[in-house]
């Protein structure tokens, strides 16, 4: 490989063919399924010819099962493609967000994948994370339980060489992206081998003596003549020699010696598209809530000896479909989420199922415990008859109670339909009196209090007062699903308190409903808990609107501790930076903001904070805002003041705007952050009680 011009080396370019592959996004998961039958069945005759080496199909192998569902006489030829080293597929079953999947989820994509592509005689695996917007820093670990000793990535890394150690595995950073359709384009060999020296010299920056270039696009096929294209290119480069070849193929050439051992959400090369943390709230709130009931429900047949595993699976199946990053991230069309909701509710309905059919025959008390930190419980169950001396009812409904329901001797007939009662009562009950008191203007127990005092919401830890300390605002947003597009100079708008009343008075809960210029906020206290919760529900008439509750400390926040894989990571911020004052101006660039993801939980200065699905927060000066939700009604607006190029197409989601019945919900109060745990069980508990 010598320039004959000067006689000097050319370097070696390793090019792997591959084809970046969303299961559903700006189409609907039907249509790109049917483009995916054309891709493959080519990609497999070029295979099958040699006219090709190899073919990556994206690190999922859900798109080789969605193949197969309607090819599936095709199956011998791929089992045969894969064990020849030719296909290369797996490790994962669905290409996942990884800020917005937790680490219970995360492990269940690489169990499945694993097994599956295990099953199709795939023996070597590469964590192929081309596209999901930045790195979690605890992926690493979680891939190296599982063996799994490389990793792809691009989104995130600023200015990384190619080869890097990230935690411990050794990962490759696509410089240029995995975008690189040059060979598909109508352009002239001479203008193919222009762009490609541009890209390689850039790609050279960060290289060794071999480079790495991904042949290949968002669901592109491959050019028939792709081998005679390259031959041709190579006789125009000076400097470089392409040569096709894998992924395998170029970790076993370079080396790998620069560390890097903190998150990848570095946006001044890259995008990282951050407003997706909290564009289509309500997925989050269901991604959520199906994953924690999932998981309790795994638990629970698993504690009882039951034989759920095959329907557990299954829904998790679903659950991962839905974690696909243009999914979870509500960047798609409103047609593709209607299809999420479906699947959230199919998982509900299966996680619900379980729990029931287990418990409906076992003691009354059966039931998911609640603790705080003293480990003081209050228990939560369904009734039909309620005992009024020691149980104090939270809500009722109409159903029919589960001995009858879940009972395959038994069938609910029309007389056995009745109120069914939710209930909480103490579990190992000290005898001692209710501490909880609630009027017009206060809701407090021996442990924390809520004040409302000219029109401020104040909060007393103890005897300390946090004065002024909530704060519900919105402010304009004219970005998009990616993300937010604030508005220069714009004003927030603070709610205003109208009335406060008591809803909830019992000896175990007590409630206060706010009633605000924006919408209803619920505040209950438990008997003796450390914490409390607020409900906030509203009918939104506006669009295009980011909608936060702030939370005010004593000192700047320049430090916080968020939930990770269901790990505790710290972040530093830069609490006086505007990005108003920031917006970028040249082509290409993303702005930076002081907007992070969590999964459930955050905390600061003592006080951690719990949500269910809320998965954004916000520093700004001495305030930490947690976002409600934010409206938006296209997936790339062109115009978007956060971001100089498009993410994506401009397509009209009116969906996005979350029009209609809105709700959220966060728990909140002060204690150490070594015991973060035992607060987020509070909200979410895994103990199953007798």
């Amino acid at each position: 490989m010598f320039n004959q011009k000067n006689n000097k080396k050319k370097k070696e370019v390793i090019a792997y063919i591959h084809t970046h592959w969303d299961r559903e996004w700006y189409q609907e998961y039907e249509v790109f399924r049917l483009r995916l039958i054309r891709v493959i069945d080519n990609v497999l005759e070029m295979l099958l010819n040699d006219k090709i080496p190899s073919f990556y199909l994206d690190g999922q192998v859900s798109a080789l099962l969605d193949y197969l569902e309607l090819r599936p006489e095709k199956e011998d030829l791929i089992r045969m493609l894969v064990g020849q080293k030719k296909l290369f597929i797996g490790p994962f079953y669905c290409l996942v967000d990884e800020f917005l999947t937790d680490g219970i989820c995360f492990r269940k994509n690489i169990e499945i994948g694993l097994k599956i592509a295990r099953e199709f005689g795939c023996k070597n695996y590469i964590a192929y994370l081309a596209d999901t917007f930045g790195h979690s820093q605890n992926i690493p670990e979680i891939l190296k339980e599982y063996g799994i000793d490389k990793a792809v990535v691009w989104r995130g890394c600023g200015d990384l060489p190619s080869e890097f150690i990230f935690n411990g595995v050794n990962t490759v950073n696509l410089v240029r992206g995995y975008f690189m359709d040059i060979f598909s384009a109508e352009k002239s060999i001479e203008e193919k081998a222009d762009f490609l020296k541009s890209n390689l010299d850039k790609i050279a920056e960060k290289s060794g003596d071999t480079l790495l270039l991904p042949i290949g696009a968002d669901h592109l096929g491959v050019p028939e003549d792709i081998s005679e294209q390259i031959e041709a290119v190579n006789l125009l480069l000076d400097d470089y020699e392409i040569k096709l070849g894998s992924l395998f193929e170029y970790f076993d050439k370079v080396k790998f010696k620069h560390k890097h051992n903190d998150e990848l959400r570095d946006n001044s090369k890259t995008f990282i598209l951050q407003g997706s943390y909290s564009s289509r709230m309500d997925l989050k709130q269901l991604n959520t809530l199906c994953s924690y009931k999932l998981d309790l429900a795994d638990k629970l047949q698993y504690n009882f000896g039951s034989n759920y595993d095959n329907a557990i699976e299954y829904a998790y199946r679903l659950l991962l479909q839905n974690q696909a990053h243009d999914s979870i991230c509500g960047c798609s069309k409103d047609n593709v989420h209607e299809e999420n909701i479906i699947r959230y509710k199919k998982i509900l309905q299966i996680a619900d199922t379980i729990f029931n059919e287990i418990t409906y025959n076992q003691p009354e008390d059966l039931s998911i415990s609640f603790k705080n930190a003293d480990k003081y419980k209050i228990l939560t169950a369904e009734r039909t008859v309620v005992d009024s001396e020691t149980e104090q009812v939270i809500s009722k409904r109409k159903g029919f109670p589960k001995e009858l329901l879940y009972n395959t001797d038994k069938i609910p007939v029309t007389e056995d339909y009745t109120t069914i009662y939710t209930v909480i009562k103490e579990f190992n009950k000290d005898d001692s009196e209710s501490d909880l008191h609630a009027d017009d203007t206060n809701i407090f127990n021996s442990n924390i209090r809520l004040e409302i005092e000219d029109g401020k919401l104040n909060i007393y830890d103890k005897a300390k007062c946090y004065k002024n300390f909530i704060e519900f605002v919105r402010c304009n947003d004219k970005g998009d699903s990616y993300n937010f597009g604030p508005v220069k100079n714009d004003n927030y708008e603070y709610a205003q308190i109208k009335s406060a009343k008591v809803i909830l008075d019992g000896k175990l809960r007590m409630t206060l409903r706010i009633k605000t210029s924006f919408f209803n906020v619920d505040v209950s206290i438990d008997k003796r808990s450390k914490l409390i919760n607020m409900k906030f529900k509203w009918l939104n008439l506006l669009t295009n609107k980011l909608w936060q509750v702030k939370f005010n400390f004593p000192k700047s926040v320049t430090e916080v501790h968020s939930e990770d894989m269901n790990l505790l990571i710290k972040r530093k911020f830069d609490s006086e930076y505007d990005i108003r004052e920031n917006l970028p101006t040249q082509r290409g660039l993303e702005v930076k903001t002081n907007t992070a993801p969590m999964q459930r939980f955050a905390w600061t200065q003592g006080c951690g904070f719990i949500t269910s699905g809320l998965t954004e927060y916000e520093v700004k000066q001495n305030s930490l805002l947690i976002t409600l939700l934010r409206s938006t009604g296209i997936i790339s607006n062109p115009k978007n003041p956060a971001r100089t190029t498009p993410a994506g197409p401009p397509i009209e989601t009116p969906a996005l705007q979350q029009l209609g019945e809105n709700s959220a919900e966060i728990s909140f109060g002060f204690f150490p952050i070594k015991d973060w745990a035992n607060y987020v069980e509070a909200v979410y508990p895994q103990t199953i009680l007798f």
